[in-house]
């Protein structure tokens, strides 16, 4: 066991920026090497946007030499590994061999423990749901030295706590999930530019029955009949006879990097609004047949080391909510309108729909309707009070915000959107905890 006793900033987000303390686990064989009179919690790659894996005062629990394989069967795509395994390792493993992840988020950087306590979703949640509804089984090793087998009909509460549960009913020490045939690396589909909320909605709609994968870029700060513009995205994976085709070869980008931290964060007015411009511009045909790499279509964001440091030092608040279908038009276009009156947003704003597909975890995010993603620069106090109007506008539409993204929602917020939260209360390991939990749940 190693020990780190000064991790400053263990969040994506760089908010808050806490000291903390890391301890790396070497085995998943050996207990949990707990310390009297603190809390403890699972820590992967800390690529969590909030607090939901800062421990400030107690310890977190590093996976990350936990990465072996420990079973594979190409024939069926069932994987068995270890909790602290990264997405990005499973695809290197299982890709050449036909398969690839079942939901992947936006990063290819999480471990598969850290994913399953997020319930990750994806582009393709419309078609596949989110990840817990392709776990299999795992084991939870608790605070009382148990190792508990977990799946749908073996301690089945535990189960679905876990996924979705934010690290806090114990240490994922080895998951077995299905992954999903893949022919190719490549997807194939089209780019199409749309001018309004409207549009998107039109396109979604068609596009949802025949495409495994649909998501949309959107310019924050449009106003008017222009609000909610944007470029659609929709893809199936390609077969191997499409990519020959193509006469596309894979090649290697070059590492790009955000090498040191600048003193303001570069996503401001000077730059927001010719930057959205300029995107949303630069596809000049209506629609564009494309072939995409899988790293391109779902991680864009990965071929830039360390690209949250633009946000600069203050650090950034990533906000993700979803709102139910019934009102998904008429709530999505008073969060845009909020969103482009304050002035404030992102280059990278997300924007799809979630289909009616429930997983299996007590605290997953995901509903039925339309969910939108975006990052915000602290600027101070009018951020948070933005963030807050925001939470209003979902809150009483009946919707939610993801608690995996989340730095400061409040308790009320949380417990109104999350009706199966007294039943996740009593699967909480007693001496585990995270901000998160000690800010929004409680004990």
């Amino acid at each position: 066991m190693a020990v780190s006793p000064n991790l400053p900033r263990a969040s994506w987000g760089n908010y808050p920026a806490e000291p903390q303390e890391l301890q790396l686990l070497r085995t998943r064989h050996a207990p949990l090497p707990l310390r009297d009179g603190v809390s403890h919690l699972p820590y992967g790659q800390g690529r969590s946007y909030g607090d939901s894996c800062l421990n400030t005062g107690g310890v977190l629990l590093g996976t990350s030499a936990l990465d072996h394989f420990i079973a594979f069967d190409d024939t069926t795509g069932v994987l068995t590994c270890e909790g602290g395994v990264t997405l990005a390792a499973i695809i290197d493993l299982a890709l050449p061999r036909g398969w690839f992840l079942p939901v992947t988020p936006g990063t290819k950087f999480v471990s598969l423990g850290g994913a399953i306590a997020n319930d990750v979703h994806g582009k393709n949640h419309h078609s596949a749901g989110t990840l817990g509804a392709h776990v299999v089984s795992f084991e939870l090793l608790t605070s009382d030295g148990q190792r508990r087998p977990c799946s749908p009909s073996e301690n089945a509460g535990l189960f679905a706590a876990t996924i979705g549960g934010l690290g806090l009913t114990g240490l994922i020490t080895q998951a077995t999930i299905r992954l999903a045939p893949a022919p190719s690396a490549f997807l194939k589909g089209q780019s199409i530019k749309f001018g309004n909320l409207d549009e998107f909605f039109a396109l979604s709609e068609a596009s949802v029955p025949d495409y495994a994968y649909t998501v949309s870029w959107i310019d924050c700060l449009g106003t008017g009949a222009s609000i909610g513009r944007g470029i659609f995205m929709r893809a199936n994976i390609a077969s191997a006879d499409d990519v020959v085709a193509s006469g596309v070869k894979p090649r290697a980008g070059l590492p790009l990097a955000v090498p040191i931290m600048p003193p303001l964060s570069l996503v401001n007015q000077l730059t927001l609004r010719p930057f959205n411009w300029a995107y949303y511009n630069r596809q000049q045909a209506e629609q564009v047949d494309k072939l995409w790499h899988y790293n391109s279509f779902h991680y864009p964001l990965d071929a830039i080391s360390h690209w949250n440091r633009i946000y600069g030092p203050k650090g950034l608040l990533q906000y993700q909510c979803v709102v139910p279908r019934a009102d998904e038009r008429a709530v999505s276009r008073a969060l845009f309108a909020e969103i482009a009156k304050s002035g404030q947003g992102s280059f990278l704003v997300v924007f799809k729909t979630f289909g009616p597909r429930v997983s299996p975890g007590l605290l997953s995010f995901p509903m039925e309707g339309a969910t939108l993603a975006l990052d915000f620069p602290i600027r101070g106090a009018s951020t948070f009070a933005l963030l807050d109007r925001l939470d209003a506008i979902v809150s009483e539409a009946g919707g939610r915000i993801y608690a995996a993204k989340d730095a400061r929602m409040s308790a009320g917020a949380f417990l109104h959107a999350y009706p199966r939260l007294e039943e996740f209360r009593k699967f909480i390991d007693p001496r585990f905890s995270s901000n998160f939990e000690r800010r929004v749940i409680g004990k």
